[in-house]
């Protein structure tokens, strides 16, 4: 009778699926050896392909402060920046600033110079939209 030993293997393998073994039991410990395996080991076997995505971060820094009257003050490092007509530096002030807090517009900016008189940043006082 070679139909009994095909009966029990597929009976075994729809256990398997349906997850109908009892705990303790030799399929149950299989099926968990298994799972376990492939957890483990299928990052290293497969390609995912998820890693995450590479971003270049802006090349200069930025420090937000709390401007007292409930709004963001942004200091822009002046290298940021290439000096120009006012119109020129709003421009450049609002595209450095804007990828870090969203559409913004500024109501006004100070230079903050070192002791030579040289611009080394910006000070931003912005309104978000």
């Amino acid at each position: 009778m070679p139909t009994v030993p095909v009966r029990k293997l597929w009976r075994t393998i729809r256990g398997f699926i349906l997850w109908s073994h009892e705990r303790g039991t030799v399929q149950y410990d299989v099926m968990v050896t298994l799972i376990l395996l492939f957890v483990f080991f299928s990052p290293r076997l497969i390609n995912f392909k998820d890693r995450p995505v590479e971003r270049n971060p802006q090349p200069t820094a930025i420090v937000v402060y709390p401007d007292g009257e409930g709004g963001l003050l942004y200091q822009v490092d002046a290298k940021a920046i290439q000096p120009g007509p006012d119109e020129v530096l709003r421009t450049q002030l609002v595209r450095v600033i804007e990828p870090i807090s969203g559409a913004i517009s500024i109501s006004r900016y100070q230079p903050v110079t070192d002791k030579k008189g040289h611009v080394t940043a910006y000070k931003v006082w912005v309104d978000r939209q």
